[in-house]
């Protein structure tokens, strides 16, 4: 969509030239594509980026986000996607939310292939895709990485080692960055939700078995929605510059904790 084109019917019209720009990834469904609603509906020029561009193409189409094909377990995927960024202009913000859980076996039962898809997708993902853009970010005069991660993270729990492992190696590298990149001006966030109710996290994570996927959240009132988290990162996001939130946590009220979780 070219700065001239008139805006999709509800969509926010096209950013100005000087407008902040956000990279999305996994933004094909879930709290990806909820993202790239809330930063375009607050003014950002905004690249949604995945694999599946049918997808991708129909949410641009909604909001005027731009759709960009990209597998973050592919190097050369990544290369070409940075390359055609950086050709188009300054980039501001990059959320890394490719990502995701298989399975949910105690560690003796653990299926290795798995763990090398967990890890292959949240970790070496992020890591490509902060990498690539790091340039294009210290360029931009006022960046910020912003890591999706998870309250797996804070606490482990039975069958969630390898899903736990993923998202503290994550919050770890966001931690690190922070202290490598502040003197480039560059912002590093993480946003880690508890319970989400999204259209296929626990499906994908228990083998397409919708029974067990709709086990997780019975009887649970209002769990996490996708746009409640797109709202928690287009906050952070959208703070003056100089405030960095470190770390925002949400959970559904009725998860106390990640072992304490209230059923009707």
């Amino acid at each position: 969509m070219t700065p001239t084109s008139p805006a999709p019917i509800g969509a926010p019209a096209d950013p100005a030239p000087s407008a902040l720009r956000a990279i999305v990834t996994g933004a094909s469904s879930g709290i990806g594509a909820a993202t790239v609603r809330a930063l375009r509906r607050d003014g950002w020029d905004v690249i949604a980026a995945a694999r599946r561009v049918d997808r991708l193409e129909a949410l641009a189409a909604d909001t005027g986000a731009r759709a960009l094909a990209l597998d973050v377990t592919d190097q050369a995927s990544v290369d070409a996607f940075a390359a055609e960024v950086a050709a188009s202009g300054p980039v501001h913000a990059l959320v890394n939310n490719a990502g995701g859980a298989f399975g949910a076996d105690r560690l003796a039962d653990a299926v290795t292939a798995d763990w090398e898809w967990m890890y292959n997708v949240n970790v070496l993902g992020s890591m490509r895709m902060t990498r690539a853009l790091l340039p294009a970010l210290r360029d931009g005069g006022q960046g910020s990485v912003l890591f999706l991660t998870s309250t797996a993270a804070l606490a482990a729990y039975e069958g969630g080692a390898g899903y736990c492992g993923v998202k503290a190696a994550q919050e770890s590298m966001a931690r690190s960055l922070r202290l490598e990149e502040a003197e480039n001006n560059i912002r590093v966030i993480e946003v880690s939700p508890g319970m989400v109710n999204t259209e296929e996290f626990s499906l994908n994570r228990l083998g397409g078995d919708q029974g067990a996927a709709d086990k997780v959240y019975e009887g649970v009132a209002h769990p996490l929605t996708a746009d409640d988290v797109a709202q928690a990162v287009a906050f952070t996001l959208n703070a003056p510059h100089h405030v960095n939130i470190d770390q925002l946590v949400l959970r559904p009220l009725a998860q106390a904790a990640n072992h304490k979780v209230l059923r009707r």
